[in-house]
């Protein structure tokens, strides 16, 4: 069964120190190798010196080579996890000129955040209807130990967990027109980026990524079915519109009649009311301008 790996800082040497003794091995290299070549022109030592100052000269670049191999450079929001045959050693995450164990193998790692936009996927909401989807993504290395040794390759496994948690968030609401009080893709963005952004930290976690920010980029209904809730919206909006009026209209009659009494402006019967209010919400309620009829009778003649 697979663990978690925890993340172990590590504490490692000035470049700089390192750098300066690196420089006098070579320097005694080279003074070694000069000596051997003084001695065999002047004959003044044996042979056997001659060969082992030689040797010695070379095997000090050879060592200066191999301390060489273990300088390393970080940036700012940048970390390192070292690695000695095999066995994880520790993790260096202070920017800067370092040195460490030459035979230590480094693995570089960025720190900063990433955007990662999902690409548009088809998906049925909690309504069965096909819809289109995507989102964006921000997140970040938070453990290099985990992103580097539990999941096979960290960006890849962003990539395929967050269209999985995008996919299974998306199925747990419906575009729109849900129950009442009920919460949905087009009206509860705010609410549902919240959940997407839980979903996808969960699936990340074990890969050491901290999720910084989850939005919806891209929300619309299949092709195959935008041209019906296209008309569906419309009609809905024109119902709206039509309650909205209906009730002013209603609401201007009352007022109508309200003062005609309180004025005592005109009596009216209950069969003349009834007419006065169809006639006005006629009037009110019309798409088009009402054309009026002028009545030059009395009131109670047609």
């Amino acid at each position: 069964m697979s663990h978690t790996t925890q993340e172990k800082p590590i504490n490692v040497t000035s470049g700089w120190i390192m750098l300066g003794i690196t420089i006098g091995v070579f320097v005694a290299a080279i003074a070694m190798i000069v000596y051997f070549i003084y001695m065999r022109a002047s004959h003044q030592a044996p042979a056997w010196l001659d060969i082992t100052s030689l040797i010695v000269g070379i095997l000090t670049i050879l060592f200066g080579i191999l301390l060489g191999n273990g300088f390393f450079t970080l940036q700012p929001n940048e970390g390192r996890v070292l690695v000695l045959f095999g066995t994880y050693v520790g993790s260096v995450r202070t920017s800067g000129f370092h040195w460490t164990n030459p035979f230590n193998t480094k693995f570089k790692l960025s720190l900063r955040s990433r955007n990662f936009n999902t690409p548009t996927l088809k998906v049925n909401d909690k309504q069965g209807n096909p819809i289109e989807i995507g989102s964006v993504i921000v997140w970040r290395v938070s453990e290099t130990a985990q992103a580097q040794f539990d999941v096979d390759c960290y960006e890849k496994y962003v990539e395929v967990q967050s269209e999985a948690a995008l996919r299974h968030l998306a199925s747990g609401y419906a575009y729109d027109h849900g129950e009442e009080g009920e919460t949905t893709l087009r009206c509860g963005l705010e609410e549902v980026s919240v959940a997407l952004q839980r979903a996808v930290q969960e699936r990340l976690t074990k890969a050491g990524v901290e999720v910084q920010e989850a939005r919806i980029s891209y929300l619309a209904y299949a092709p195959e079915i935008a041209g019906a809730m296209l008309k569906r919206q419309q009609a809905e909006a024109i119902i709206a519109a039509r309650q909205k009026i209906v009730h002013g209209a209603v609401s201007m009659v009352e007022m109508a009649l309200s003062e005609l009494e309180k004025g005592n402006v005109v009596q009216l019967d209950e069969e003349r009311k009834a007419s006065m209010i169809s006639n006005l919400l006629v009037v009110l309620c019309s798409e088009s301008d009402a054309q009026p009829v002028v009545n030059t009778g009395t009131l109670y003649n047609g």
